[in-house]
């Protein structure tokens, strides 16, 4: 099992920053990729980015490419998401999610997942 507590939302106008961080707990947090999805009011879960576990390649989604950047510290268990540049329509819950496979923008892929962190931006 892994447990992951995603942390770091909150409001922000247009323009601004915010940084999330999701810590991990339980099993090896380097045997994992990980990946931060966002869900709107009334949407489907969507891909956000993803860094893999081997060798920290990243991927984005184009709706925040240029904009977000993901990294990870496997020393303390943590996957991060910078957001700067924040546009109303990035405002969803953000979850971050644990997965064995090397890479994947699937949500049925990842086995774990956080309950989520509200990310609002006013225009």
């Amino acid at each position: 099992q892994v447990q992951l507590v995603e942390s770091g939302g909150g409001l922000v106008q247009a323009g601004g920053s915010l940084r999330l961080s999701c810590a991990a707990s339980g099993r090896t947090f380097s045997n994992y990729a990980m990946g931060w999805f966002r869900q709107a009011p009334g949407k489907e879960r969507e891909f956000v980015a993803h860094i893999n576990r081997i060798n920290g390649n990243t991927y984005y989604a184009d709706s925040v490419k240029g904009r977000f950047t993901i990294s990870r510290d496997n020393a303390k268990n943590t996957v991060y998401l910078q957001m700067n540049s924040l546009k109303p329509e990035d405002t969803a819950v953000y979850h971050c999610a644990a997965t064995k496979l090397n890479w994947s923008k699937f949500p049925s892929d990842y086995d774990y997942w956080g309950q989520g962190t509200q990310v609002t931006v006013s225009s």
